[in-house]
């Protein structure tokens, strides 16, 4: 799996890569399902082209009356299988927690 290059702006997630055929850079902003994309053939026009795209969208949002995506809401779905579902309910019963408190705890002693 490739590693993402990523830029950060106003909240907003996108990437970005080399195209060496075409000799330019390109993008999307992450984490939303909206489509956004950008280009630019140097690394400053690539940053200019991701800062309009999130500028444009969030524009395109509020003229349609749309509430733009937000990339990180703070839930998300997983599915672990029948097995680890059990293991994880047991353990945090025995911690004397909840299911939700104990994988918010384990995720964040792994990304810290």
């Amino acid at each position: 799996m490739n590693k993402k290059n990523l830029m950060n702006y106003k909240g907003y997630f996108g990437s970005y890569e080399l195209s060496e055929e075409d000799g330019v850079f390109f993008g999307k902003v992450e984490f939303i399902k909206d489509l956004v994309s950008y280009e630019g053939e140097t690394a400053k026009k690539i940053i200019f082209s991701f800062h309009q795209a999130v500028d444009d969208y969030i524009k395109t949002c509020k003229t349609a009356k749309k509430e733009p995506e937000r990339p990180f809401k703070g839930s998300f779905n997983i599915r672990v299988g029948e097995e680890l579902h059990r293991l994880l309910a047991i353990k945090a019963l025995e911690d004397g927690v909840s299911i939700n408190r104990f994988i918010k705890e384990a995720l964040k002693s792994k990304v810290s």
